[in-house]
């Protein structure tokens, strides 16, 4: 099966204990340019849901759906799952990235850090 769960990679990368904070980077560009990226708690990403795919329905993943990597956080809306994921970094802040707001959208469109804010 074509996925991974992040608890796997956070398992493998053994992250520093001050990391809270998850970044996904994209290949693609923000609406209003520039990388676009978004971010997770660590402990959200713990979550047997938080995935990376690579494939979809057991076929290489499309481009239109992301490929090569696309993050799914199952408890997060849509605009956080990033396509087309390039790099992962951890970090002890969201606030250390970009504008501080979290993640692309978050900086440029004014959208909450989470689905339940």
């Amino acid at each position: 099966m074509g996925i991974i769960p992040i608890s796997k990679i956070i398992e493998l990368v053994k992250p520093d204990p001050e990391a809270k904070n998850s970044c996904f980077y994209s290949f693609g560009e923000g609406l209003y340019g520039g990388t676009y990226y978004d971010t997770h708690t660590i402990d959200n990403c713990l979550k047997p849901q938080s995935i990376l795919a690579w494939e979809m329905n057991y076929k290489p993943l499309p481009l239109a759906h992301g490929a090569p990597l696309r993050l799914r956080i199952e408890n997060q809306l849509g605009y956080k799952m990033v396509k087309w994921v390039s790099s992962i970094e951890f970090v002890t802040s969201h606030k250390s990235l970009g504008k501080g707001f979290g993640g692309k959208n978050e900086d440029d469109e004014y959208f909450d850090l989470l689905a339940d804010s």
